[in-house]
């Protein structure tokens, strides 16, 4: 029986271990993975703002400003300017794409050039992962030269962000499940052993250890599993003072609340309980703890 909850009790230990490391590992992988998205949103907000550069030189414009780039909704961002400028659409759709190219989270966007006074398209193009999903139109027609703003929007990159939010929405669960898994397997406090079998007998009373049962003169009375492992400890140790803390360190110690009075109540319990025999009783040692007298 020791073995067997010796065993129940490394795998206890071995298992929170588990349950601990999955956790950590758990909580590294959605911060890493939150902590790469940031990154990557502020490289792509850089290749953004290089957009805006290479248009002012490609419109003759080598002194003005880009303006901040300004993230008008999520994904979504526009490129303004100090000055008017002119664009090539080719040349404008060669740029976005050589250096969102380089940007891990713009694989597939849709860029909108938009006038300043009345914010009406100019013109717009989407580009995609999948060269075949492109739509691109008018590139041979050059624009004039006016006031625009370049939004562009980016599809979310929905894997990263549910897995973040599933990684950690899912720690309660695991916790939950990593403690009741763990207290299906947490093993009771080890009965007292080494002398005992499956039956004893103490005076006139067959005492059935395995099957938690008092026979006397035929009769049968149940033990609950307290009952039994508290007159376990008795009837190895007969007419001997055994210390209250001991019984009620064997008895809970596993449970992690040790009631005074539970003690005294299942003394009084067992007590009704082999009152059949008058050679059996359990008495009170004063100051000690409680002993069971066997009569000869």
């Amino acid at each position: 029986m020791r073995d067997s909850q010796n065993l129940l009790s490394g795998k206890g230990k071995y298992l929170c271990g588990l349950i601990l490391l999955l956790f950590i590992s758990v909580i590294c992988a959605a911060f890493g993975m939150a902590d790469s998205d940031d990154f990557d949103i502020a490289r792509r907000e850089i290749l953004l703002r290089r957009i805006g550069h290479e248009l002012l030189l490609q419109s003759g414009d080598s002194t003005s400003r880009v303006l901040p780039v300004k993230k008008i909704a999520e994904n979504e961002y526009q490129i303004r300017f100090e000055n008017e400028l002119t664009f090539q659409p080719d040349s404008l759709v060669n740029t976005t794409q050589r250096l969102l190219a380089k940007a891990p989270l713009a694989g597939d966007y849709v860029v909108n050039v938009l006038n300043c006074d009345n914010a009406s398209v100019a013109y717009g193009y989407a580009i995609s992962k999948n060269k075949k999903d492109d739509i691109v139109a008018c590139k041979g027609r050059r624009q004039p030269i006016a006031c625009y703003m370049i939004n562009i929007k980016f599809k979310p990159t929905g894997i990263n962000t549910v897995g973040n939010k599933y990684l950690l929405g899912s720690l309660p669960f695991l916790a939950f499940v990593g403690f009741i898994f763990l207290r299906s397997v947490k093993p009771r406090k080890a009965l007292p052993d080494g002398r005992h079998t499956d039956m004893l007998t103490l005076g006139a009373v067959l005492f059935d250890v395995k099957n938690r049962k008092l026979i006397i003169d035929e009769k049968t009375i149940d033990l609950t599993g307290t009952e039994s492992r508290l007159l376990l400890i008795f009837a190895l140790s007969p007419n001997e003072t055994i210390e209250r803390s001991r019984l009620q360190k064997e008895l809970w110690e596993d449970e992690g609340v040790i009631v005074g009075r539970s003690l005294d109540m299942f003394i009084s319990k067992l007590r009704k309980k082999l009152e059949f025999d008058k050679n059996i009783r359990i008495v009170v040692i004063r100051g000690k703890g409680y002993k069971l007298e066997i009569s000869s």
